[in-house]
């Protein structure tokens, strides 16, 4: 056993290394992650911040590797959806269009600021808030008639000051039955309040966030 924990450990790390699938339509705008067998959906993931993932021609990831959603590809991958980690650079409507010819139904799913660049995949089958800013989004959406089923997941301790968890309840008013909400409680909160070690992202229960996200899209239909 004492060989074979630090063996597993190598290993894992390699997983998490071992570079992504670039599709020729999308570029080095975003990188894939395939599961192991027949993908169930596919889920398009947006980080927060500025959003460059700083993709390499190899498929490489070399920014925002810390952020909630793309430290977690490989868990959303595990869970059999095609997993797509899109730069801001990129176009989520494209990327969409290429993700229903891997599989679908096609789930976007952004954290913290990309909320603001959220409304350009309104033509997704489901969409996915995590720690948003949802008073930015509803303002680029203006009416909730077009929203697909959208699913807000938040911390009840988010402290960053742009996504207060008090921004929730009007949202899901706004939203109506469209909108679903998943609160979360525990794990650490270091550092900047609006950062990826924190509440806001979750920290230390990536996997009560990745199982809210993914049971979610098990159950979105395809338009």
């Amino acid at each position: 056993m004492r060989i074979l924990l630090p063996l597993l450990a190598v290993l894992f790390s390699a997983s998490l290394a071992r570079a992504g699938e670039i599709l020729p339509e999308l570029g080095t705008d975003a990188v894939l992650d395939r599961p192991a067998g027949k993908p169930r959906g596919s889920i398009i993931l947006m980080g927060g911040g500025d959003g460059d993932l700083g993709i390499t021609a190899g498929g490489d990831i070399t920014s925002l590797m810390g952020n909630s959603l793309i430290r977690n590809r490989r868990s959303f991958a595990a869970a059999g959806f095609a997993t797509l980690s899109l730069s801001s650079s990129g176009s989520p409507s494209r990327a969409i269009a290429a993700m229903r010819k891997i599989a679908r139904p096609v789930v976007v799913v952004g954290t913290s600021r990309a909320a603001t660049r959220m409304h350009r995949a309104l033509e997704a089958d489901g969409l996915v808030i995590t720690s948003g800013m949802l008073d930015h989004f509803q303002s680029n959406v203006g009416s909730a008639d077009s929203l697909p089923p959208t699913l807000v997941v938040h911390h009840r301790k988010d402290s960053c000051r742009v996504t207060l968890p008090g921004l929730v309840p009007p949202f899901q008013q706004w939203g109506g039955a469209r909108v679903r909400v998943v609160w979360l409680d525990g794990g650490r909160d270091e550092g900047d309040p609006c950062q990826a070690r924190g509440h806001h992202g979750f920290a230390g229960i990536d996997g009560r966030m990745v199982g809210a996200v993914t049971g979610f899209a098990r159950g979105v239909r395809a338009r």
